[in-house]
């Protein structure tokens, strides 16, 4: 694979993955759309690591806050505000990766990945977001999850199996729908994606494990320094447009892009 190639790839995960906008679906339609061959999953596990990466580090006070936590729940004790939050991480996180195992399992994850069903996710889902960032109140914050937000999260998370849906996207909408404000459901959002990211990487990681030869680790190390590169700047730029901007213009985005997605799928 060029390196135009590995950068192009890079550009599109990492600008996408924690924007309401669907990385996957755009992996997916890379190959469809410019005739260039799919990337496979080295490079797609290299993609989400680096994502990884630059999220860990734009929220590492809540990471190290989560880390040390963990270490309590596996003691059997949620008595710091740590623990609480690793615990409603591992609630949010368990409905995805057993709905992901039913999908892979069953080869339904394969069956979904067609222009016209990331058309109508894109559609369908953005004005699903539109709506919840319109009329969904403002009385939470990110310091009040609670267990029972947590695992409704969660459900609404499995929905991103469904390439175009977009994992942060539909993540935020559930936060919205529950009363949390703008940069609170992403901050939410954010945090649940890393678990999901580990979880995800590993199951691919362990499709390609001996698949990577030495002239590999060139292309994996490309992708996943641009892809941090890419993640960490769209990350920091939505997370300040929040404070003024709502998520109207990634819904214009998103219904734009699902009008010509189903006019090529159906013409």
């Amino acid at each position: 694979m060029t390196t135009f190639n590995l950068l192009l790839i890079a550009l599109i995960q990492g600008v996408t993955e924690f924007l309401p906008v669907s990385s996957s679906g755009h992996l997916i339609l890379l190959p469809s759309l410019t005739g260039l061959a799919d990337q496979g999953q080295v490079i797609d596990v290299a993609a989400h690591l680096g994502t990884l990466s630059a999220v860990v580090l734009y929220f590492w006070s809540d990471v190290r806050l989560a880390v040390a936590g963990t270490l309590r729940l596996m003691r059997g004790k949620v008595d710091t505000k740590g623990a609480f939050l690793a615990l409603c991480l591992l609630i949010a996180t368990v409905p995805v990766i057993i709905v992901g195992l039913i999908l892979k399992v069953t080869g339904l994850s394969d069956a979904m990945r067609g222009i016209a069903v990331i058309g109508w996710a894109m559609i369908v889902f953005g004005i699903v977001l539109y709506w919840a960032d319109q009329k969904g109140p403002t009385t939470h914050t990110a310091e009040g999850w609670t267990l029972k937000d947590a695992f409704k999260m969660g459900l609404w998370q499995t929905l991103a199996l469904i390439p175009g849906t977009s994992r942060s996207g539909i993540t935020i909408t559930a936060g919205r729908m529950l009363g949390y404000t703008r940069t609170d459901a992403a901050r939410l959002s954010m945090l649940m994606s890393i678990p999901t990211i580990i979880a995800s990487a590993s199951l691919l990681g362990l499709d390609v494990i001996g698949t990577a030869d030495a002239g590999a680790l060139r292309d994996i190390g490309i992708v996943m320094a641009m892809s941090f590169v890419a993640a960490l700047f769209a990350l920091t730029l939505m997370m300040r447009l929040l404070k003024s901007v709502s998520y109207t213009p990634y819904v214009i985005y998103r219904i734009a892009l699902g009008v010509v997605l189903l006019w090529i799928a159906y013409t």
